[in-house]
């Protein structure tokens, strides 16, 4: 994913006119305050309205805030929001989405993303087409690209050569056009998502080749030290230092898409070492994304935030409540502090017309200003995430799952190289991704300098 840069300007409404109001040990007032920031949130698409692109949020910069991979993992979102609700309003968009960005080769890498196309991007896409196999989401007709098949493709694509080579070992590249700046990075969430569709394909399949890849990728992360021994989870390095400088930036999509994929391989081996790794993980989390129990964004919360960083919360609140599920020993440790974090998330949700829509910084208790999809995203994962336990588990091809696979999808890819020409926007969406990554790798040199 390419970030814009959002400065923290304030966005006050003229007259605030009722707060978002939830009790939070009721779940029909869970249910009804979720559904209010999933109406919130949709205000922002406008994929089905005449003239505009099906499935993705207006943009990318600088026609808008918002680059392809974030409506990808908008639709994951809602496929949560109705399998841990029954809300199923937005399933039809959803559905529409997911097939629409699926592009011509079945593989979530249409040419028209080519030059903001990384490898977390095109994960993003493909965790939310295996939300929808492992939730029994409606599957398309014979014919058109399948969900668990979808996923199969983007797996089998970065198992490439030509996206792991040139130093640091077998490391996944976050770019997937070679002619990207970012591609001679190789950072943790690009790893990360690969790591967690491999985990989440062999629990499906049984197929245990997805978790070799997993194992290796894990091992990788550790051997590389983007995870050290206090379960601190860094961003990446460049390849040109051999991996050796890292961005000791902490994100907390970082370690939420390792825990998730830990709790998988933890459901699907009943591996001690994969509890063992889930409780580190905790630590970590608790301890660097949590202010006496309110998600907090350490990288971010002190000024200027990129549009990526203002969706992180909800994705740590969602991936924690899978782990709660999917491992339940951990849910007496994370549900409490999901349930602090999302009451302190509610209470700032004053903002917009409606005065009801969420800001950025839970832990202040007041609205900051700050309207945006990310930040309605991690409002409505922080509630909906509340009901996890109560809804059925992910199911697999033995336990009920209907999704079509395809062991050979994303075979025989296009060179990415020559998807398709590089826009004018593409390059100034290039141009602000060569500015970022200087602007935070000097950050992160000088944080460990001192």
């Amino acid at each position: 994913m390419i970030p814009s840069l959002v400065y923290l300007l304030p966005l006050y409404p003229l007259a605030a006119l009722a707060a978002l109001e939830v009790d939070l040990d009721d779940r029909e007032s869970i249910k009804a305050a979720a559904a209010q920031v999933a109406e919130d949130l949709l205000k922002y698409y406008h994929g089905h309205d005449p003239g505009h692109t099906i499935g993705i949020l207006p943009g990318p910069p600088p026609d808008g805030d918002y680059y392809w991979w974030e409506a990808g993992a908008m639709w994951g979102a809602l496929l949560d929001y109705w399998h841990w609700t029954g809300d199923d309003t937005y399933n039809n968009l959803t559905y529409d989405s997911l097939l629409w960005q699926a592009g011509p080769n079945k593989d979530y890498a249409d040419k028209n993303w080519t030059a903001s196309l990384g490898n977390d991007d095109q994960s993003f896409w493909a965790m939310s087409a295996l939300i929808a196999a492992e939730y029994n989401f409606r599957n398309p007709p014979a014919g058109m690209a399948q969900w668990l098949a979808l996923a199969q493709a983007v797996w089998t694509e970065q198992t490439a050569d030509d996206l792991r080579d040139g130093g640091c070992g077998i490391g996944l590249r976050w770019q997937a056009v070679s002619l990207n700046p970012g591609f001679s990075y190789k950072n943790t969430i690009a790893n990360g998502c690969f790591f967690n569709i491999g985990a989440r394909l062999a629990r499906y399949t049984g197929n245990n080749t997805y978790m070799d890849w997993s194992l290796k990728t894990w091992d990788w992360l550790i051997d590389i030290k983007y995870v050290d021994d206090k379960w601190n989870v860094y961003d990446g390095a460049d390849i040109s230092n051999n991996c050796t400088m890292i961005v000791a930036q902490q994100y907390s999509y970082n370690a939420g898409i390792l825990l998730q994929g830990a709790a998988y391989l933890w459901n699907y081996t009943s591996d001690q070492i994969w509890m063992d790794r889930i409780n580190g993980l905790l630590d970590g989390i608790e301890r660097v994304f949590f202010i006496d129990g309110v998600a907090y964004e350490p990288a971010c919360e002190g000024g200027v935030c990129t549009a990526d960083m203002l969706t992180y919360k909800g994705f740590l609140h969602r991936w924690m409540g899978y782990t709660a599920q999917l491992a339940p020993s951990t849910a007496g440790r994370i549900m409490p502090l999901l349930k602090s974090s999302t009451k302190a998330a509610v209470a700032q949700c004053t903002g917009g017309d409606n005065g009801r829509q969420c800001g950025f910084h839970w832990t202040s208790g007041k609205f900051d200003g700050l309207l945006g999809v990310g930040q309605q995203m991690n409002v409505l994962g922080a509630l909906s995430s509340l009901l996890v336990l109560d809804a059925p588990e992910a199911v697999t091809n033995t336990t009920g799952g209907t999704s079509m696979g395809d062991p050979h999808a994303g075979g025989n890819k296009m060179t990415y190289d020559v998807l398709g020409p590089i826009t004018t926007g593409d390059k100034a969406g290039a141009g602000i991704l060569t500015v970022v990554i200087i602007t935070f790798a000097s950050v992160s040199l000088w944080w460990m300098a001192n």
